[in-house]
This record gives structure tokens, sequence and C-alpha cells, in this order.
């Protein structure tokens, strides 16, 4: 299945934005992303997972190889630092079409081009 970052940059939105010590499941993510499919949600979370930028608790569900999302906890400090670089429309805009030109939208492509874009802005900012 392919990584669809705009997903995964939804999904650590929506864990932001959610009340602290609350846990979502995948369900709670469907009803506040409705533009994406529960596979898509899943898919991302387990990746997100990976990555340790959210604390998950998955399970292999009994007759299926599929690993599945019993809850979502928190964003991880990894998690918020990603986010605070990509959180812009702005610098989110900027880092997909980079990583749309070198053909990589993998979520350790994007963090680096996020902190390379978010370096490029305080530069600028520091040369007036």
């Amino acid at each position: 299945m392919q990584l669809n970052i705009d997903c995964v940059r939804d999904i650590l939105l929506a864990v932001e934005a959610k009340d602290f010590g609350k846990i979502f499941t995948v369900d709670c993510l469907l009803e506040i992303l409705p533009q994406y499919q529960e596979d898509e949600i899943t898919y991302a979370c387990l990746k997100l997972g990976e990555a340790g930028m959210l604390d998950i608790s998955a399970a292999k569900y009994l007759g299926s190889e599929v690993p599945g999302i019993k809850s979502i906890r928190e964003l991880t400090y990894s998690g918020h630092q990603f986010l605070e670089n990509i959180k812009s429309d702005n610098n989110w805009s900027k880092t997909k079409e980079i990583a749309k030109s070198v053909g990589s939208s993998s979520i350790d492509t994007v963090k680096q081009i996020a902190v390379g874009v978010i370096s490029s802005v305080i530069q600028s900012h520091l040369q007036i």
C-alpha cells in the first residue's frame, strides 16, 4: 500500500488537537477525516507508530494477518517536532513540492525536507 503523506499530516494535526488523555481509535479519525479511507488511516497510523511519531497500540486480530490499531494515544516528542515543521500550510506546500520534485515522499524524506524548508525560512528572517 502507498503511504498518503497528506493523510499522515492530517492524522498528526487531529491527534494534536484532541484533549490530553483522550484516546482515539481509527473510527474516531474516520469521523474527523472523512476524506480518507479506513485502510489509508490505519496504514498511516501504523507507519507513524513505526517512525516513532505516534504512540499507538497495534494488534493482530484473530484470523487476520493484517495488523490493526487498538488505540491512538498521543504524539511523541518526535511527532510534535515533525508536525511543527509541516503545520504551516505554506511550509507544507513547499515541502510537498520539493518531495515531488525529488521523487520521494517517505516520512524520513519529508521530515528532512521540512527541516530544510524551516531552516530556509529562519535564514531569510535572520538576514534582516
